[in-house]
């Protein structure tokens, strides 16, 4: 099985801002955007048949219903990182007495409402299970989502420390193939 993990193109919001879980719409650079990413799918549409998946943000949803002809499975548990109350502040301005803890060990200190990064990956990995889990599963899955979940599932596939997880680079546009052979991940490639 491959996976191809496709994250968002660039959205509309001020450099800066912390936006994760919010419904934010997508950057007026989006036709161009969106065309590049269609670029590097083509020849993956083109061989056969894919499962496609999608986390329900604007930014998501939008790109996959624009490049993948046929069915779309919307899943919640590929959402971005929900930052609870810090959702769409400045990250300058959120209080240090709430910042300071959570950037010392985000991966088990949740966003005030929010969640943490293992919060994130566990509902990650729960999606992965389930959708590995199919009697008939697709042997090629496209997953549009967002960069904290990509990451999130990277460091699952590698046995990496979520601690590391803000050590991969994962631009907007950005498709990361992963081969999912007898219960063994193997990451093929990341491009941007």
């Amino acid at each position: 099985m491959e996976l191809y993990l496709i994250r968002h193109t660039r959205v509309a919001t001020a450099a800066g801002i912390c936006y994760g879980g919010s419904d934010v719409p997508v950057a007026a650079t989006y036709p161009e955007d969106e065309a590049a990413v269609g670029a590097r799918l083509a020849p993956i549409l083109a061989a056969g048949p894919v499962t496609t998946y999608s986390s329900p943000l604007t930014r998501c949803r939008c790109l996959a219903e624009a490049l993948v002809p046929g069915p779309i499975h919307f899943d919640d548990r590929l959402r971005e990182y929900d930052f609870g109350r810090w959702e769409l502040q400045p990250w300058n301005t959120l209080p240090a007495a709430e910042l300071d803890p959570w950037m010392a060990d985000y991966v088990q200190v949740p966003a005030p409402g929010g969640e943490s990064f293992l919060d994130l990956q566990t509902r990650t990995t729960a999606f992965l299970d389930d959708a590995l889990a199919q009697p008939d599963g697709p042997q090629v899955a496209l997953i549009f989502c967002h960069s904290a979940v990509i990451r999130s599932m990277l460091c699952y596939f590698l046995g990496l420390p979520l601690a590391n997880a803000f050590r991969l680079d994962i631009d907007y546009g950005s498709i990361s193939k992963v081969r999912y052979h007898q219960g063994r991940f193997n990451v093929a490639y990341t491009n941007a």
